[in-house]
Formats: C-alpha cells, sequence, structure tokens
C-alpha cells in the first residue's frame, strides 16, 4: 500500500500536479492520488525517494492481513503503521515566531548529529 502521509509531511498539499510537474506520467501520478498503486516498478521508486528525500519504508506501508499469523519481530512490522497523518505545514504555522527559531535550531542540531 502506497503511504500518501509522505506528502502531507513535506507540505505537498496536490500530489498529482506535483508528481506531473516532476516528470511523472498522469496516469502514475493520477494512481497515486487515488491509492491505486498495485505494483511500483524499482526505477519509480527510486525517483520517488529521490524527490521526496526519502526511503521506500516511508512511501510503502504493509496491513497485516487478518487470516495470517506474522511473528511480531517479523521486519515487515516496520511498516506496518498506524493510519496517522503528519501535518508538519499546519504544525508549524500554529508555532508563535518567537519559537520558531529555537526550533529551528534544535532540528538543526539534531540533523548534525545523525549526519554520517
Amino acid at each position: 500500500m502506497f503511504a500518501l502521509r509522505i506528502f502531507k509531511a513535506r507540505g505537498i498539499g496536490r500530489p498529482f500536479s506535483y508528481l506531473n510537474k516532476n516528470g511523472f506520467s498522469v496516469n502514475f501520478a493520477s494512481r497515486i492520488k487515488n491509492n491505486k498503486v498495485s505494483r511500483l516498478d524499482m526505477k519509480q521508486l527510486e525517483r520517488l525517494c529521490l524527490l521526496l528525500k526519502c526511503t521506500p519504508n516511508d512511501i510503502m506501508e504493509w496491513h497485516q492481513d487478518e487470516n495470517i499469523s506474522v511473528d511480531e519481530s517479523h521486519p515487515l512490522n516496520e511498516i506496518n503503521r498506524p493510519n496517522v497523518e503528519i501535518d508538519l505545514v499546519k504544525t508549524i504555522s500554529s508555532i508563535p515566531l518567537g519559537k520558531l527559531q529555537e526550533i529551528e535550531n534544535l532540528i538543526k542540531e539534531k540533523m548534525k548529529k545523525a549526519a554520517p
């Protein structure tokens, strides 16, 4: 299952237009927008990851079939996420301007520590 929440997290309100503008076909962009992706070519996956600055695990979601038992330690559980949307743009727009610089500095510091 394709995770549309990556677009919202990146502040992209219109995934169809964004994908089409960035060289993806109308058909592909429509399937993404309508969450009708049944298969994804590896080249398309790579292009999406580069465009959205993410990994395949940020794009794909797995929802366990209720008829199949999967061990808790199975790696698929890493992409079995609750349907929680991240709307960072909305969150940031509600923060008082005086606090934004402090938050930006914290983020920059955290990203420096995470860099290889």
